[in-house]
Order: C-alpha cells, then sequence, then structure tokens
C-alpha cells in the first residue's frame, strides 16, 4: 500500500511538457534577471600559435569597440549554457569568435590555468564586468587553422609575446584582461 502511493505520488508530479529544444538560453529579460542575482560562470581563452618545439610565439588579441565607443583588446570568451560541458563551451566559443576553421587544440584536461572573478565595479580582484558578477575559467588555447573574427569582434590581432606585454598594449585590455594575458603566458613559460 505505501509502494502504491509512493508511485502515485512520484507519477503524478512528472512534467508532460514538450521539452524546451533551446534549454541553454535565456531570453534577454531572464538573462538581465539572472545577472543581478547570480554569479554566471564563463569561460576565456588566450589563443596562441606554438613554434615546433610547443613554445608560444604569438598570441591572438580580439579588438572590438566597448559601450562608450573606445577600442579595447579582449580575449576569446563567453557563457557556459545549461547542461552544456566546459569543452563544448570553450570550443563553441573559440568557433564563435575566431571563426569554424580556427581548429583550436583544446587542453586534453578541462582544468584551467587560473579562475577568474569579476565584479561589476572595482575588487580586490582587479576584473570587472559592469553587466555582472561572473566567475571565468581561463584557458591558453593553441590554435593550428585560419582565424577570422566573428561577431562583435572588429579584428584579431597576432602579437609577439614581448608586444602583448609591452604596457602600450597592456593599457588596450578592458575589465583587467591584460592581468590574465599576463598570467597566460607565465603558464605558458614565457619569459622563464
Amino acid at each position: 500500500m505505501a509502494a502504491d502511493a509512493a508511485f502515485i505520488r512520484y507519477n503524478c508530479c512528472m512534467s508532460v511538457r514538450t521539452p524546451d529544444p533551446y534549454p541553454g538560453w535565456l531570453s534577454d529579460d531572464d538573462l538581465r534577471e539572472a545577472r543581478n542575482r547570480l554569479p554566471m560562470v564563463y569561460v576565456e581563452a588566450v589563443p596562441v600559435r606554438l613554434d615546433p618545439l610547443g613554445y608560444v610565439n604569438e598570441v591572438g588579441l580580439l579588438l572590438q569597440a566597448d559601450d562608450e565607443g573606445n577600442m579595447v583588446r579582449t580575449l576569446v570568451s563567453g557563457r557556459v549554457l545549461y547542461r552544456e560541458t566546459i569543452r563544448g563551451a570553450l570550443l563553441r566559443h573559440m568557433e564563435k569568435d575566431l571563426g569554424p576553421l580556427a581548429l583550436p587544440q583544446l587542453p586534453v584536461s578541462p582544468v584551467p590555468f587560473t579562475v577568474a572573478e569579476y565584479f561589476p565595479s572595482p575588487s580586490q580582484t582587479g576584473l570587472t564586468d559592469e553587466r555582472q558578477h561572473a566567475v571565468a575559467m581561463v584557458y591558453v588555447v593553441p590554435v593550428a587553422g585560419e582565424c577570422t573574427p566573428r561577431q562583435d569582434a572588429l579584428e584579431l590581432t597576432w602579437m609577439s609575446p614581448e608586444e602583448v606585454l609591452s604596457p602600450g598594449v597592456q593599457a588596450e585590455f578592458a575589465g583587467g584582461r591584460g592581468s590574465l594575458v599576463r598570467q597566460a603566458l607565465a603558464y605558458a613559460g614565457v619569459g622563464r
């Protein structure tokens, strides 16, 4: 008798709705509401080109306009969708920002080289995103193919590590991302 009651309680509460074909996408209003209440999960990637020995010889930086119309340097970046793996999100954003022929070489393990914490106002992390509180897993991703910037990026510029670390280029990064690029290059062994 108790088993029958449990069966009825379980089955009476099951949803018979048609599953949402795009469960990872939020409407603009829902996204705005979520950003006001929860940290958003992101992946970010520092695209690099390697020499034959596996050393970083170029770093790819995206150039885009910010809300005020200023040109800023940024990285491959985007949200992790509901029910999406980290690797899936990383590949999706690499292809979205660098084009379908970029041929990113995803890491064997989905362990990032760092976790970045963005806040809507200045904080102890030095990373800001005026839209939201965000947590980003950051990767160094070698790229072997042909890259063409897409979406809102105006261009993709390949620079030597020395150029990227120069004060002039570091000043062009938005939201403190220059510090992430410095960490990425240190992680990849540049400057040792």
